[in-house]
């Protein structure tokens, strides 16, 4: 008879055979910075997750790097906002400022990555600029997104994160940042970001002004060629790393990106996933702690090599301390 069960014996003998590992260096903290706040401010949707201002950004940071994290994820979230969204390419906008605010802080140790989108800037909320008949112009957002990508690149983010899913956006992307030598910023290309009701509380989190929704630009839940024709152009144009999001509801395409690319796969464990456990456990339905750590390993066991969490900080802190 075989006995499988010799090596889930022990806590040592499951800990010496496990095949996937969490390490504080494969997670990536999201945080969003309001401009103008004095105090972070606690997000309803969000147990536990906060806007925060400029100071309680650089603690944030500051504590990420001491537990280990790998990186940090910036999102900003303005008092003004219009059509064409100036605030991402004002080097005083909020976002910049929280970037260079966080290159300053905590130099190169750890990777300062922010988010390259124009909806949380825009007053229609869509990531984009509007043609006259309210659809999103493809090729004058494209324009945009350079001129955010030269704004970011000049804060000093390490990685910059397109997430408008524009077709072009990365080709463009990588024009603009080498036409300046910005040639060591890296593009960390949404390649995979599916029209998803997961999104809803990070709405919230950055006061979405979006009326309708963006199905003419992100993917259909239902397909996964259309996942893989998507990572394919992203890498021909030069994608140092491509992101799948969100990422529980799909890991097998993880796994299919995976299995596909050279460069490093990311997925961002979004807000949907983190509200549902924190609402289920305040309930008394789950074990908050043991219910995080499966949900990141079913990431990494599906193929991501980096995880974007918010639970990233407190993670890490608790490897850390079983170490």
């Amino acid at each position: 008879m075989e006995r499988p069960r010799r090596l889930r014996a022990t806590p040592a003998m499951r800990r010496l055979v496990a095949q996937t590992r969490v390490a504080a260096a494969d997670l990536v903290l999201p945080v969003f910075v309001r401009e103008g706040a004095s105090e972070p401010r606690p997000i309803a949707t969000m147990p536990g997750v906060v806007q925060h201002s400029r100071d309680s950004l650089l603690k944030a940071a500051v504590e990420a790097v001491e537990a280990g994290v790998g990186g940090l994820m910036i999102f900003g979230v303005p008092e003004h906002r219009d059509a064409t969204g100036t605030g991402a390419t004002d080097p005083r906008g909020v976002l910049n400022v929280a970037i260079a605010d966080v290159v300053a802080e905590v130099g190169d140790a750890t990777v300062v990555m922010a988010d390259l989108c124009l909806d949380e800037f825009t007053d229609h909320g869509h990531c984009g600029v509007l043609d006259d008949r309210g659809r999103v112009d493809n090729d004058r957002t494209l324009e945009r997104y350079a001129e955010m990508a030269l704004a970011q690149a000049a804060a000093g983010a390490h990685v910059v994160g397109p997430s408008g899913m524009m077709d072009g956006q990365v080709a463009a992307i990588r024009s603009a940042l080498d036409s300046v030598d910005a040639i060591d910023v890296a593009v960390l290309a949404y390649a995979v970001k599916y029209a998803s009701a997961f999104f809803e509380p990070f709405r919230a989190a950055v006061e979405s002004t979006l009326d309708g929704d963006r199905r003419t630009y992100q993917q259909d839940p239902a397909n996964a060629r259309e996942a893989m024709r998507e990572v394919r152009l992203d890498v021909a144009e030069g994608a140092d790393l491509v992101m799948i999001k969100p990422a529980s509801g799909y890991l097998d395409i993880v796994r299919l990106v995976a299995d596909s690319v050279d460069v490093p796969v990311v997925a961002y464990q979004v807000s949907g996933e983190y509200a549902m456990v924190e609402h289920a456990a305040a309930a008394g339905a789950i074990d908050r702690d043991s219910v995080i750590m499966e949900s990141l390993t079913s990431i990494r066991r599906a193929g991501a090599d980096i995880v974007l969490t918010y639970w990233a900080t407190e993670v890490a802190t608790r490897l850390r301390a079983s170490t």
